[in-house]
């Protein structure tokens, strides 16, 4: 075991786009702020309430829920919901649509007539490549009439996409060029040569953490508790599949057996993880130490348990 965590960064090598470390900052309401203040470039801007990070929510038990990296209000009581997004996926955009749409069930009380009562929502998501290939560091989403663009709809959902790779510096803010260098790349020099007030903010986090012995253990934890599922899951399709070889009594059953019932096991520890924290397929069979080359595969055959449990 202290191979493979000791194979892992080390918490001094970790950067934004290493989901503790963005966790662990953004749970700091001045770093969270200050991030807000860069991304929307509103200065006034002022949250009322702790940071959330990995806020659950679903709209019933047996529905599909969602993990939310950041979960935020500010005085004027918009919601906001930032993730860190590492790996590209062709799903991300329909993630943020259900993302909206799970959080917008959380937001009014039950017996609300007014629809009008829904607050204002804000879904961000930080990447570091280019979604939409038009080399921007912004694409800023909102419901548009498809006859006149000019006309709005209005209804208080903002989807904003943010590309750390984007080449279009002379449409956005220095300060938001900074810190999405900054996402991929923490450094010293960075913020001595060229960063604002709100970025020194979230690098004076960023290196607090770093130097915290305390946080140095939870993150070994952490790596730990990620072993240690991927460990529960090959142990359990390795069970299955000598059963099922066992019950067949051939060679070619047994081999066969143990092929199916290690397959069935992975699919089951990752419908097992993605129930109880909420993570995507490919975050779930990656925990459990899916590889690569296999991962498609198994993506679909997911899908497909998932599907027929309904």
């Amino acid at each position: 075991m202290t191979q493979k965590i000791t194979a892992q960064k080390a918490l001094k090598d970790l950067t934004l786009l290493d989901r503790f470390l963005f966790d662990q900052t953004m749970e700091n309401t001045e770093a969270h702020e200050a991030m807000l203040r860069i991304i929307l470039g509103q200065e006034d801007l002022k949250l009322l309430t702790h940071a959330q990070t990995e806020k659950e929510l679903r709209t019933a038990p047996w529905l599909r829920s969602i993990r939310l990296d950041v979960y935020s209000l500010d005085q004027a009581h918009t919601v906001y919901n930032t993730e860190m997004q590492a790996k590209q996926r062709d799903d991300l955009v329909k993630r943020s649509r259900y993302y909206q749409s799970l959080i917008d069930s959380s937001l009014l009380e039950p017996g609300s007539v007014s629809f009008n009562k829904l607050n204002n929502t804000c879904i961000i998501m930080i990447t570091p490549f280019d979604l939409f290939g038009e080399n921007r560091y912004v694409y800023t989403f909102v419901p548009c009439c498809r006859e006149d663009n000019h006309l709005k709809l209005n209804d208080g959902a903002v989807r904003i996409f943010l590309n750390t790779r984007g080449t279009n510096d002379h449409e956005v803010s220095q300060e938001l060029i900074d810190f999405l260098h900054y996402v991929e790349n923490p450094s010293d020099e960075l913020v001595e040569k060229r960063g604002g007030q709100h970025l020194k903010i979230i690098h004076y986090y960023v290196s607090k953490i770093k130097a915290s012995e305390e946080m140095g253990v939870k993150y070994m934890q952490r790596l730990e508790e990620e072993i240690l599922m991927k460990q529960r899951a090959e142990e359990e399709g390795r069970a299955e599949g000598l059963a099922k070889g066992r019950a067949e009594g051939r060679a070619e059953g047994r081999a066969e057996g143990h092929a199916e019932g290690l397959q069935q096991g992975i699919l089951n520890s990752a419908k097992n993880l993605i129930r109880s924290t909420g993570m995507s397929a490919v975050q779930a069979l990656s925990a459990i130490g899916v590889a690569q080359e296999n991962l498609e595969e198994y993506i679909v055959l997911l899908e497909k348990c998932i599907s027929e449990e309904k």
